[in-house]
């Protein structure tokens, strides 16, 4: 982190520090998110000429694994969305780009217009005291009316104003069973409403890096264009050679990784106690020739779910760049974060190979059906 001194005149300091004060964050921290917006536009409108294969935009966009993705299968970033301030940093290291901040606060009309919508959502459940009441009346509900107050709102709002011609989400597993399967209905239903033909699939990465981690899929093409008479498989094609975790480990790790003795004791005592209450809690010493078990978001608290042993010592969670091989993204990837945010950007993304995979199926599907649609024109005419 570099540091610079910056003179402004009264007016512009006092704009400043009303911000400042507005968003609850340090002047140092107002001016860098402006400079980096700056710059982000001006990028923008550098490469606004360079052609790619087709377009897309990045919601929820974390640190960048659905962009990294996207972009291996010839895809143009065209707009970024991610609240958080952190990880903004981390995507502006890798890409350039300082991604939009609340998504809530987007108006859809002024996102550019793109062939693909990719978003890896937050999970909240819907609220179905008002949609009830409107049943009751007799009265026809939506999804602006079952989905409102989520972030997943938004996500249909955009499909709505926009209607790229596909989409893809990524979430937990246990986004099916969510609120008694509530949720994943009325994102169905919504999604269906817009006039999507949604196909959706639960992957495992480990096909792709040494980490067994179960994420659900979704993804939809637009029935407006290309009708409702379409068929999607998402046939992936695993590697000839699964990566073990000796694979993705460093050859000297500092000792700072090692847990302490305190730690290691509280540890192993955890999972003793939850062992003799016949519960499968505890620590997870991951195998050095197979896969390990799901990184998450709470790896920086003890690194208990994934830790490697030691000889002659006690064992160590992983470092963050090992976290960025678990999850697939390339050496050059850039972590300018401190370790505990660079654990929790990492629990929380994607495995990249596997997205591209998909990806590469959703774009193989749209220039299908592209030459269908152009096919039957033709005829037409």
């Amino acid at each position: 982190m570099k540091q610079m001194h910056l003179r402004v005149d009264d007016a512009l300091y006092e704009e400043l520090n009303t911000y400042s004060i507005e968003t609850d964050q340090s002047m140092q921290a107002c001016v860098r998110e402006a400079v980096a917006y700056y710059i982000t536009d001006k990028k923008k409108k550098l490469n606004s000429d360079i052609k790619s294969q087709f377009t897309f935009i990045d919601l929820f966009a974390g640190i960048g694994g659905m962009r990294l993705a996207y972009e291996k299968v010839g895809g143009k970033c065209v707009y970024s969305n991610e609240w958080n301030k952190y990880s903004q940093q981390t995507y502006y290291a890798n890409f350039g780009e300082q991604p939009d901040g609340d998504i809530t606060q987007v108006d859809a009309k002024t996102i550019p217009d793109h062939d693909v919508l990719v978003a890896g959502f937050p999970c909240q459940p819907f609220s179905i005291a008002g949609v009830s009441k409107k049943v009751s009346m007799g009265r026809k509900t939506g999804f602006e009316d079952k989905t409102q107050g989520t972030l997943f709102f938004d996500v249909c709002r955009i499909l709505k104003e926009k209607r790229p011609k596909a989409f893809m989400l990524e979430n937990v597993k246990n986004l099916k069973s969510h609120d008694k399967g509530r949720t994943f209905k009325t994102i169905l239903e919504s999604l269906d409403e817009l006039k999507y033909k949604v196909f959706y699939a639960v992957l495992d990465g480990q096909d792709f890096v040494p980490q067994h981690r179960e994420r659900i899929i979704i993804v939809g093409f637009d029935m407006e264009r290309y009708g409702s008479d379409m068929e999607f498989a998402f046939d992936i094609t695993p590697l000839n050679h699964k990566p073990v975790m000796k694979d993705i480990l460093e050859k000297k790790v500092d000792a700072k990784y090692t847990l302490s003795d305190n730690l290691w004791t509280y540890l192993k005592n955890y999972a003793a106690k939850h062992k003799a209450a016949g519960n499968g809690f505890g620590y997870g010493i991951a195998p050095l020739n197979g896969v390990s078990r799901t990184i998450s978001a709470r790896y920086h608290k003890d690194g208990s779910e994934i830790l490697i042993a030691q000889r002659g010592k006690n064992p160590r969670r992983l470092t963050p760049r090992e976290c960025a091989r678990l999850q697939g993204f390339p050496e050059s990837f850039v972590i300018p974060v401190s370790d505990t945010q660079a654990y929790r950007q990492f629990g929380n993304s994607v495995v990249v190979p596997l997205m591209a995979n998909v990806a590469k199926l959703v774009i193989e599907k749209i220039s299908l059906m592209e030459e269908i649609a152009d096919m039957k024109k033709g005829k037409a005419i």
